[in-house]
């Protein structure tokens, strides 16, 4: 078939590099537009872009998808669409101008965590499983029919970071296999079934650990929004971001309070403490725990908020 695939994050480029290895042809790729990065903020094209110029694919930029876009998918002679995490929404007439529509790859095992950040959401609210998902793009949010799925366990330290980037190769296989079933012709889709939950795009503020929670809910929290958008507390009136944590169950201290033992940074929470393995004090640039607390002094007195 003649596909068009739609990305932006490096967390799609395993996709698109899957199928340009099928014996379907990729005739262009729809990214969105470069984008300020660094302290220069230098106008640099997404990772999916850089991919698909690198093996000598046509590259769409565009941060909307509209009607001019469908004019110019349907010049293409397409017959399907393929979306992975481009960051926005397709609607008609785009929608059903492949001959077969368009696909998606979510990152969960839906109906569970329609939306931008179903890989942080579940990991907040402590899933032990997860998975990707490959649907029938509709215009409702991440509620077409479902074409398959795949299971992948979730481990007890891993960050959303790294479980996507676990997801992204999972789940690129899923798709190569539901593509090559629209081809043949063979393919399936079944309505989603339960309750949805959703999971909508995270925020500055969703980062924020409230110390008077227990720890596993702050672990969890913490692994959610590793490394976007970063977990963070505040000492004194500053904000301190918190890179790298892990959970102990053998030490408890007041909510809040920071301190070392045997040469270990720890702070209370509402149950036992965390560990604070890698941190980064504001206007400084990150460092390990231990060598920011030796640095403010003897037995310094510090309570998060």
């Amino acid at each position: 078939m003649r596909l068009v695939f739609a990305g932006t994050p490096s967390v799609a480029v395993s996709s698109l590099l899957a199928l340009l290895d099928t014996e379907h042809e990729v005739v262009a790729v729809i990214s969105r537009e470069d984008a300020p990065l660094g302290r220069k903020r230098v106008l640099t094209p997404s990772p999916v872009a850089e991919a698909a110029v690198a093996r000598g694919i046509p590259v769409l930029k565009a941060n909307r998808l509209t009607e001019s876009m469908a004019d110019t998918v349907r010049s293409l002679d397409a017959d399907l669409g393929v979306i992975v995490a481009y960051g926005g929404l397709v609607r008609e007439p785009l929608l059903s101008t492949p001959r077969h529509g368009w696909i998606n790859l979510h990152f969960s095992l839906l109906p569970a965590w329609r939306g931008a950040a179903p890989v942080q959401r579940s990991l907040i609210a402590g899933d032990t499983v997860t998975g990707a998902s490959v649907f029938q793009l509709v215009p409702e949010l991440d509620a077409g029919d479902l074409y398959g799925t795949v299971e992948h366990p979730v481990g007890p330290d891993i960050t959303a970071g790294e479980l996507l980037d676990e997801l992204a190769d999972v789940g690129s296989s899923l798709l190569v296999s539901v593509v090559n079933d629209i081809a043949r012709g063979n393919a399936t889709a079944v309505p989603q079934s339960g309750e949805p939950t959703l999971a909508p795009k995270l925020t500055l503020d969703d980062g924020r650990l409230a110390w008077t929670e227990p720890a596993d809910v702050l672990y969890n929290r913490f692994r959610g929004v590793t490394p976007e958008p970063g977990a963070h507390t505040t000492i004194g009136s500053a904000r301190f971001k918190i890179l790298d944590a892990r959970a102990r169950t053998d030490v408890t201290l007041p909510p809040g309070t920071i301190t070392m033992r045997d040469k270990i940074v720890l702070i209370g929470t509402g149950s036992t403490a965390l560990e604070l393995v890698t941190v980064q004090p504001a206007g400084k640039a990150a460092m390990r725990a231990a060598d920011w607390w030796r640095g403010l002094g003897h037995d310094p007195q510090i309570v998060a908020e």
